[in-house]
């Protein structure tokens, strides 16, 4: 079974990418709003990632997160800074997926897609440390 999970977080790694590799795409085609979305999603996917290690998956973004935060954040397995871009990069997306008035810009979009880019690796620096 542990072989399965790890073939499982290395699969929500490369969503992780995926994701990644489109909010680039719209940061460079100035859809910034699309781009945070898509930064968002990378930090979502790394965590699911690293949280079908200890077994866990949640239906909910929020038991996703608190799952993270208390495995992996609050233990020091990783660093407690990267709570900072979770948090930032769920509220860039609520931003500008629910407000209808919100104007993205570039730097923002810009400073998520760096911050998710971050979080992505350290993740599969994780995942992928001594071969788990």
């Amino acid at each position: 079974m542990e072989g399965s999970l790890k073939e499982l977080a290395g699969y929500r790694l490369e969503k992780a990418k995926e994701m990644l590799s489109a909010a680039e795409s719209n940061l460079e085609i100035e859809e910034y709003k699309t781009s945070l979305n898509r930064s968002y999603y990378a930090v979502f996917h790394a965590m699911r990632a690293a949280n079908v290690l200890k077994g866990f998956d949640s239906s909910k973004h929020s038991g996703v997160i608190a799952f993270f935060t208390k495995e992996y954040l609050k233990t020091d397995i990783l660093d407690r800074d990267m709570a900072v871009i979770i948090k930032g990069s769920s509220h860039c997306r609520e931003k500008s997926d629910y407000d209808d008035f919100y104007i993205a810009g570039r730097k923002e979009a810009e400073e998520q897609f760096n911050n998710a880019k971050q979080f992505v690796q350290k993740v599969e620096e994780y995942i992928n440390f001594d071969e788990r």
